[in-house]
C-alpha cells in the first residue's frame, strides 16, 4: 500500500511517500518547499493570510502528486508554527478544503517523539532535531524514552530575536539558546546523558553538506555524516563573516536557508558544549519516517 505523510513546519513543507508492506516499509518519493510560516504570525499571534495561502497552495500541490503517485491514504500533521498560531483553526479549515485532508497538531513532547522514532536505530542514544520554531531534544531507546522536550528556539525564531553580523554576535544567540535550554534541563536534574547523539533537520544536512563540500541536493551523501563541535564552530564564524551574497554561492547553503543557517548552527553549537557533546550524527531520517514507523507499526529503518 502506498502512503503518504505531509509536515508543515515552521520553516518548511515536506512529504514522503512510502509503500508499506507489514512492518516494512521503502521510500518512494520525497518532496520539500520552503514556506517559511514561523515568519508569517503576526504580532497577535495569527498567522497572516498571504503565508496561509503559500502553504495551502504547496501542501495541495504534494497532495495532488501523492494521489496521482497511487498513495491510498495522506496524512497530515503540523509542528511549532502551527501549534502557536491562534487561528490554527482556520488553517486547518482551509486544507482540508484545498488539499482534502485533516491536520493534526502536535504538541512538542510529540513532535520530539517522532523525530526519536525516525532517527534512530534502536540504540540508546539522543536525537536533536533543530526547526524553525523550535529544537527538539530527546533521549531513550527504541520506543522507550527517557524525556522528550521542545524548546522555543528555532533557526527563524532567534533569527528574529537576535540578528547577526558577524561573528562577535555569536555569544549572544548561543546564551539566548543556553537560557531557554536551561528552562527545560532544570525539570530533569538527575538526567543521565548517552554518549551517542543523532541530529535531524536542515541545520544537520546543511553543516554535512558545506564540510563535505558537496550540493545540497546531494542527500544520499549526508546521512552519517559525523560533525565534531570544532566544524560546527568554524562554521558558524566562516558564515556569520560572509555577506549574503556570498552565501548564496556556497554550493552546500540551500538558498532559502542561507539567512537563518548561522543561527541553527549557534544552536546546534549551544546544544553540544551544555550536553558535553563532542560529536553527533546526521541522519536524513526524522519526524516523517517516525510519523510513518508509529501510524504503521514500522519495525526498523524505513528502506531508500
Amino acid at each position: 500500500m502506498k502512503v503518504a505523510v505531509i509536515g508543515i513546519g515552521s520553516n518548511s513543507v515536506r512529504m514522503l511517500v512510502a509503500e508499506v508492506e507489514g512492518q516494512s516499509a521503502r521510500r518512494l518519493w520525497r518532496d520539500r518547499e520552503g514556506t517559511r510560516l514561523f515568519a508569517g504570525l503576526d504580532a497577535h499571534g495569527n498567522l497572516r493570510p498571504e503565508v496561509m495561502t503559500y502553504t495551502v497552495g504547496a501542501v495541495r500541490r504534494m497532495a495532488r502528486e501523492a494521489r496521482e503517485q497511487g498513495a491510498e491514504r495522506v496524512h497530515l500533521f503540523a509542528t511549532s508554527a502551527t501549534r502557536d498560531a491562534s487561528n490554527k483553526d482556520e488553517f486547518a479549515r482551509r486544507l482540508a478544503e484545498a488539499a482534502e485532508v485533516e491536520m493534526e497538531v502536535c504538541s512538542g513532547e510529540t513532535e520530539a517523539a517522532l523525530s526519536f522514532h525516525g532517527a534512530t536505530d534502536g540504540d540508546y542514544c539522543g536525537v536533536i532535531d533543530i526547526g524553525g520554531g523550535s529544537t527538539e531534544v530527546v533521549i531513550g531507546q527504541g520506543k522507550d524514552l527517557v524525556c522528550a522536550f521542545s524548546c522555543q528556539m528555532g533557526a527563524v525564531r532567534l533569527h528574529q530575536r537576535q540578528p547577526i553580523q558577524s561573528h562577535s554576535d555569536l555569544p549572544l544567540v548561543e546564551e539566548l539558546a543556553l537560557e531557554i535550554l536551561e528552562e527545560q534541563m532544570d525539570k530533569h536534574p538527575t538526567l543521565t546523558l548517552p554518549e551517542k547523539w543523532i541530529g535531524t533537520g536542515g541545520t544537520f544536512t546543511t553543516m554535512a553538506a558545506m564540510v563535505k563540500g558537496i550540493r545540497w541536493t546531494d542527500r544520499t551523501y549526508m546521512h552519517g555524516t559525523v560533525l565534531t563541535l570544532e566544524q560546527v564552530e568554524n562554521q558558524a564564524r566562516l558564515l556569520s563573516d560572509m555577506p549574503m551574497a556570498e552565501r548564496l554561492k556556497l554550493p552546500g547553503l540551500q538558498p532559502h536557508r542561507a539567512d537563518i543557517v548561522v543561527h541553527g548552527i549557534c544552536i546546534l553549537s549551544a546544544l553540544m558544549k551544555r550536553l558535553g557533546i563532542g560529536s553527533i550524527t546526521v541522519s536524513e531520517y526524522g519526524n516523517l519516517d517516525g510519523y510513518l514507523k508509529d501510524r504503521y507499526d514500522i519495525r526498523g529503518e524505513i528502506a531508500p
